[in-house]
């Protein structure tokens, strides 16, 4: 079974806000659910946890690191998703990783689209509104360990 892990970064000001990305490329695009937790593909033998501080460098173009909060893991469709929240404060400005894409479908003109195409701040009511319902769980686990 496949397997990807992803970091959440959230603040707590008052009330929670988390740090969401756009899934990019032409799939995503005016889907109301199509924000994701930075996540992505576990490689052979890679340690989850820097698998998902990997991935979050590939999407945003930036570091992450401090205090890892383990939130367990969601099965999906054919994959095991892995996700651990962090306190801290990265940009919305980000540079993602590109993906191959025949576009338009049966066109033979293949088009790089970024993996990520925006990150955005999030208030936890509204995070539960835009993100894909199948990271759902993550939210609600953070909600209950942080408040």
């Amino acid at each position: 079974m496949k397997q990807s892990a992803g970091i959440l970064p959230f603040q707590k000001n008052g009330k929670l806000k988390l740090y969401l990305v756009h899934m990019g490329g032409p799939f995503w695009k005016k889907k109301q659910r199509s924000w994701s937790i930075a996540k992505g593909e576990v490689e052979e033998g890679e340690d989850l946890l820097t698998a998902a501080v990997r991935e979050f460098h590939e999407e945003t173009g930036q570091t992450i690191d401090g205090k890892f909060l383990p939130l367990g893991e969601v099965k999906t469709s054919g994959k095991k998703i892995y996700v651990w929240a962090v306190e801290a404060t990265p940009s919305a400005k980000i540079t993602s990783n590109t993906f191959p894409l025949e576009w338009p479908p049966k066109s033979g003109h293949v088009v790089d689209f970024p993996e990520v195409d925006k990150a955005a701040w999030f208030d936890i009511d509204e995070a539960k509104r835009v993100l894909v319902k199948s990271q759902l769980p993550f939210l609600e686990r953070l909600e209950k360990e942080v408040g």
